[in-house]
């Protein structure tokens, strides 16, 4: 058996193979001289980063196609650096106005983007423009001149203490109430979905760190795991007892399952004795949680969203949650999470007697 180490790399060096042929396979369909931007940023983002600009980028010149009468005999492959100097601020407005509907580009589909679709696609041109004028091949950069669009903050959906305790309880008895294949199915994979969907709210990571786990990222010892946070960052990620008590009762079942060739290190397998995927995850989760609320749309991020409340509530320590959920920025926590200080803010309301009863 190969160590630890090699085992890991060779693990994220699957993925990055995969999605570096993917990545392939877009440029290969942009203009040629966009593949010196790729290979700039190659340092300092992740394939799947890259393969989302690339994609971005694509929409772009195919708006030009669709829309720019200047190149209305063009095809993609025709377009020189050049033509980012002949596009005006306006003609980016109308840019933004074509994103929020438009016919994808196998026309088979209607496309829209809200303000984050939006904002990721605005984003991914202005670091486009700026490559090619910080490097002196074009002499205008109208990103610089246009809005990136306002994102609205959105109430923040996560379950409350005595759903997450409902939501456990369901997933541990549930079977109680079935007969036949539902039984047989739910028997089969009762341990493992529940050392997920507890594991998920016990540590706040997310679900592609949650797939992304070998067996011998577990540490009992110290109940702790190790993720691959974004960005490729290893960090270990500490647990409770009913964490380990799940995860404990969870590899008993696993050690049972012959995995698939390739598959022997995945912590979860799915029930064709592979490494679970995040879609796989997340259709677990939303299957299980709309048993427990019908007004709140909980996805894998939502249990995320969920520990991460809950350890500002008990901790009220802001940099704290920051680092545990691996977040870069502790801004970006401050946004999700210093909004609990609204249940504060009620208590306002009766603190103060206007008049003596």
């Amino acid at each position: 058996m190969m160590d630890y180490m090699d085992k890991k790399v060779t693990y994220r060096e699957q993925n990055d193979i995969q999605n570096t042929l993917k990545l392939r396979e877009v440029l290969s369909t942009l203009p040629d001289f966009c593949k010196d931007y790729f290979r700039a940023i190659d340092t300092t983002t992740t394939t799947k980063t890259r393969i989302s600009y690339a994609y971005d980028i694509r929409i772009f010149f195919q708006f030009l196609l669709d829309s720019n009468p200047a190149f209305k005999d063009y095809t993609l492959k025709d377009f020189k650096v050049d033509v980012l100097d002949q596009i005006k601020a306006v003609d980016l407005e109308e840019y933004m106005e074509y994103l929020k509907v438009y016919q994808a580009r196998d026309k088979d589909k209607t496309e829209t983007n809200g303000e984050r679709g939006l904002k990721r696609k605005i984003s991914a041109l202005r670091s486009f423009y700026a490559y090619y004028y910080k490097r002196e091949q074009i002499h205008t950069n109208p990103t610089v001149l246009i809005d990136v669009p306002k994102i609205h903050q959105k109430t923040i959906v996560r379950l409350d203490t005595d759903e997450v305790a409902m939501l456990l309880d369901y997933i541990e008895h549930c079977g109680e109430s079935l007969s036949g294949q539902k039984r047989v199915y739910y028997e089969k994979t009762k341990e493992r979905d529940l050392a997920l969907v507890t594991l998920l709210l016990g540590t706040g990571i997310r679900v592609s760190e949650c797939v992304g786990l070998d067996i011998e990222d577990v540490d009992f010892k110290n109940n702790g795991i190790r993720v691959t946070r974004k960005g490729g960052n290893e960090m270990i990620v500490y647990f409770g007892e009913e964490v380990a008590t799940a995860l404990k009762n969870y590899l008993e079942v696993r050690s049972g399952i012959t995995p698939v060739a390739g598959h022997e290190h995945a912590l979860f397998y799915s029930t064709q004795r592979r490494r679970m995927g995040v879609q796989a995850v997340e259709n677990l989760v939303k299957k299980y949680a709309r048993q427990i609320t019908t007004t709140k749309k909980i996805t894998p991020h939502k249990l995320r969203s969920t520990y991460g409340t809950a350890l500002y509530q008990e901790t009220g320590d802001i940099y704290l949650v920051a680092d545990v959920l691996g977040h870069r920025d502790v801004n970006t926590t401050k946004k999700h999470y210093a909004a609990i200080d609204d249940n504060r803010r009620r208590k306002a309301a009766t603190a103060v007697k206007l008049r003596e009863e």
